[in-house]
């Protein structure tokens, strides 16, 4: 039998341009090679136009970017509206150091578009038309510049604000001694995260804190969607009369606004003069107010049970409208084959909702962890805990509200902005997740 011999792959030549002063040029100022070489007058122009736009300002990128690096010097012979404001010149920095970053791309791209251009010269002998230039950059350029406002927007809107939130947990800004402009700002590393971690009271106000949000997080969203799911089967049920009166009277806890009627329940729940109690109270069910909101098993219950009055219509709408879409042939399949009714439920009902909703489960999972509202306008945070004093966290604190308490009550934004990192940390993989299981991200396609 011949022996087969197995041939490499033959390499392809990378093609290495032979007159260089063009690329050399662009290195030396943008747009220089296309300008002098190339003939390239309308790159060449935006590109030199670019640099010389950064060379008049680049006095004002030096100190923006400088004041982001020192936050400014203390200078207490001035008056106060005349010092360092540490964080207007840690958000001037985060602004010029992202437009440098943009323009060292320009700059690459300036240089590569040299290259592909001389390499094109090399290989067909002559350089494109100035029409035929224009009409390529028109082509190109069309997508970049109807997206441009959204890349603008985003980046004032969103990554600034998210690097300015990430930098502060590496400062000092935290009140009484470091509150601009009165006093600066420094940079102090992951000492911010040290003492989160490491300081018996932050480190166990942060355990239990966190320890809670994904507990309550838990049971907000599974309480929502059975309670959800059970109203749902028995509005659909044929013995309901006028199940359409009653979807109309479920759904209004949705429909108004959450913060009313958590303010609501809070006078509801009153330990001393709510009606819940003096109602259990006449009807002998009790026979002392309970402390609803300031002891703590029962202020969590509070929580979960007001946020479950509150959310379970939204999942009701939504399975009744999948229940409803379900073939009928699959029940008629399944009675002729004698199975029960908690047979359908469990191999047909329960399987094709499933299947439907747990992406939304886990997007309200994600938001549960957020909700802030659903604790803070109901307990605020309540009852306190004397081992945690210091770093103000409530028994009934979420991450998300222990993080606003830091911020407008304490004034200790460092470590607010270290518990918003871990906050994003958490909820991130949820909600990369429940995007990575949407059509759009696997198919390209709405």
């Amino acid at each position: 039998m011949a022996q087969q011999t197995v041939t490499s792959p033959r390499k392809i030549p990378v093609r290495k341009i032979k007159n260089r002063r063009p690329v050399v040029a662009s290195c030396l100022f943008m747009g220089l090679g296309q300008l002098l070489y190339q003939k390239q007058f309308i790159k060449g122009i935006f590109y030199a136009l670019i640099e010389l736009m950064v060379i008049i300002n680049a006095n004002t990128f030096l100190q923006k970017i400088t004041g982001l690096i020192t936050l400014g010097d203390p200078k207490p012979e001035l008056p106060v509206k005349d010092r360092d404001h540490s964080i207007f010149m840690m958000v001037e920095g985060i602004i010029f150091l992202i437009l440098f970053v943009v323009f060292l791309c320009l700059y690459v791209t300036n240089i590569l578009d040299a290259h592909r251009t001389q390499k094109r010269f090399e290989r067909v002998g002559h350089y494109p038309t100035q029409r035929v230039v224009a009409s390529s950059l028109a082509d190109s350029s069309f997508a970049f510049i109807g997206l441009s406002p959204v890349i603008v927007l985003l980046s004032f809107f969103v990554i600034i604000p998210l690097m300015f939130s990430a930098m502060l947990a590496f400062t000092n800004y935290a009140s009484p001694d470091h509150i601009p402009p009165a006093n600066t700002v420094d940079w102090v590393g992951f000492g911010t995260f040290r003492d989160v971690f490491e300081k018996s009271e932050w480190a166990t106000g942060f355990t239990r804190t966190a320890v809670w949000t994904l507990v309550w997080a838990t049971l907000a969203t599974v309480t929502c969607y059975v309670g959800g799911m059970l109203m749902a089967m028995a509005m659909l049920d044929k013995r309901v009369k006028a199940p359409k009166l009653f979807r109309t009277i479920y759904i209004l806890p949705y429909a108004v606004p959450s913060m009313l009627s958590l303010m609501v329940w809070r006078n509801l729940l009153n330990g001393q003069f709510g009606p819940i109690n003096k109602i259990l109270i006449q009807w002998g069910w009790i026979d002392a107010p309970l402390p609803w909101l300031t002891q703590v098993d029962l202020a969590r219950f509070s929580c979960v049970l007001v946020n479950l009055w509150l959310g379970f219509p939204y999942f009701m709408m939504l399975i009744t409208g999948l229940m409803t879409s379900i073939p009928r042939d699959l029940y008629e399949a399944a009675d002729i084959d004698g199975a029960n009714k908690r047979v359908k439920f469990f191999r047909i009902t329960l399987p094709l909702v499933l299947y439907q909703t747990i992406p939304l489960f886990i997007m309200n999972f994600s938001f549960n962890l957020n909700n802030f509202g659903a604790v803070y306008f109901l307990t605020q945070g309540n009852p306190s805990d004397f081992t945690t004093t210091q770093s103000g966290a409530g028994t009934t604190d979420i991450l998300m509200s222990w993080m606003y308490k830091l911020t407008y009550d304490q004034r200790v934004y460092n470590k607010a902005a270290v518990v918003s990192i871990l906050v994003f940390l958490v909820i991130a993989p949820f909600a990369i997740y429940n995007f990575s299981r949407t059509k759009a991200f696997k198919d390209g396609e709405l």
